[in-house]
C-alpha cells in the first residue's frame, strides 16, 4: 500500500461484538408496484408536480442528449433528510464545475426536497436530485440551452436486499477503467455515468454484486456507485479521491464514526492485493449505506463473513440515520 497525505498510524483497540450481532438495513428493498415504488407518486419538474405517468422532460434536454447535467442521491429516514446540506453543497460544487447555473437558491432547493417527500407521504426512502442543462438543440454548444431544468424523484427503494447486509456481497474486478481526473473528475456527479453502466454489465455477466473498478495506474478507484474500504490489522484504507474515487458522503461519514469508535483512518492508494489480503472490506455509498464484501475475485475476504469493525461502523451509521438529519415535517 502506498500512502498519498496520511502517514501509516498504530493500531487501534477492536472490541469485537456479540456473535449473534446483525445489522439491518435502514430501507427495505423488496420490489414495489411503480417505477419508484409509491402509488400516486408525485415528481417534481421546474415548481411543478406531476403524476409519475405525466412527468415527462423534452426529447432536446442537453441531459438525455449527451449527459449534460448533474445529481444528487439523498436518503431520508425517520422522517429526517441524512446530510442534505452536504449533497447540496456537493451539487452546487458540480454545478460550478460545469458551468451550470442552478436557477434556485439552496434554501428554495432544501424546500423543494422537503416538499417533495410531503407530497408523497413518505417518512423513509431515497431523492434523486437531478439538475439538467436543459432544452436546446441537437448541437452540442450548451449556450443553446437556457434555461436548465429541476427534477426531483422521491423513491422507497433500497439497493440491496436486506440478507446482502447480514452476508456480504460478491465483487469482481472489471475491465472498464474508471475515468481519468483529466477526461472527465469523478468529483463532479455527472449524468453521463456510460463508464459506470458499462462496468455495471461486466458485474452482471460475471455474476457479482458490485464490480471494482481500477484507475489508468492500475490502482483501485472505486465500484460502479460507492466506494471501497478495506481493514487490515485493524487500520482503515480508503483511496483518495486522486485515485479516481468520489468524495463520497457516506464515506466522509465513515471517517466520523472511526474516529468516534477510535479507529485510525487513511487514505491511500491501494492494489488489488491489498484487498485480497484485507481482513475485511465494505462499500460505501448513499443508495447502499455501508455493505460489507465477503468475497473478490473468487477470494474470500477475511474469513468470509462480514468482520467485526465493519459491523460496528454499520451499527453506528444505522442510529445515526435515525437520530440526525433536516426534518420533514414541522413536528419532527
Amino acid at each position: 500500500m502506498k500512502t498519498s497525505d496520511v502517514a501509516m498510524l498504530d493500531e487501534p483497540k477492536i472490541h469485537e461484538p456479540t456473535a449473534d450481532a446483525v445489522v439491518e438495513p435502514a430501507i427495505e428493498g423488496r420490489p414495489r408496484p411503480t417505477a419508484v415504488g409509491i402509488k400516486d407518486a408525485k415528481i417534481y419538474i421546474d415548481g411543478k408536480f406531476y403524476a409519475e405517468a405525466d412527468a415527462r422532460v423534452s426529447v432536446f434536454d442537453h441531459g438525455l442528449l449527451y449527459g449534460d447535467g448533474i445529481f444528487e442521491g439523498i436518503r431520508f429516514y425517520n422522517g429526517r433528510v441524512f446530510r442534505l446540506g452536504e449533497h447540496l453543497e456537493r451539487l452546487w460544487d458540480s454545478a460550478r464545475s460545469i458551468c451550470l447555473e442552478i436557477p434556485m437558491t439552496k434554501q428554495n432547493m432544501t424546500e423543494a426536497v422537503l416538499e417533495t417527500i410531503r407530497q408523497n407521504h413518505l417518512r423513509g426512502g431515497y431523492i434523486r436530485l437531478i439538475v439538467t442543462r436543459g432544452i436546446g438543440n441537437l448541437g452540442l454548444n450548451p449556450k443553446q440551452c437556457k434555461t436548465p431544468s429541476v427534477i426531483i424523484i422521491a423513491a422507497a427503494i433500497a439497493l440491496y436486499h436486506e440478507n446482502m447486509y447480514r452476508k456480504g456481497l460478491t465483487v469482481v474486478t472489471v475491465a472498464t477503467r474508471r475515468c481519468s481526473p483529466g477526461a472527465l473528475n469523478p468529483a463532479v456527479k455527472s449524468l453521463n455515468y456510460l463508464n459506470n453502466v458499462m462496468a455495471r454489465i461486466e458485474a452482471d455477466l460475471a455474476e457479482a454484486d458490485e464490480a471494482l473498478m481500477l484507475n489508468d495506474a492500475g490502482n483501485v478507484a472505486e465500484c460502479t456507485a460507492d466506494n471501497i474500504f478495506i481493514i487490515k490489522r485493524g487500520q482503515i484504507v480508503t483511496p483518495p479521491v486522486t485515485a479516481g474515487a468520489l468524495r463520497g458522503i457516506t464515506r466522509s461519514v465513515v471517517f466520523e464514526i472511526a474516529a468516534e469508535l477510535g479507529f485510525k483512518t487513511l487514505k491511500a492508494d491501494i492494489t488489488r492485493h491489498d484487498v485480497f489480503a484485507a481482513d475485511e472490506c465494505f462499500l460505501t455509498g448513499t443508495a447502499a449505506e455501508i455493505i460489507p464484501v465477503v468475497n473478490v475475485d473468487g477470494r474470500s475476504i477475511g474469513n468470509g463473513k462480514p468482520g467485526p469493525i465493519t459491523t460496528r461502523i454499520m451499527a453506528r451509521f444505522r442510529e445515526m440515520t435515525r437520530e440526525t438529519g433536516t426534518p420533514i415535517f414541522e413536528q419532527d
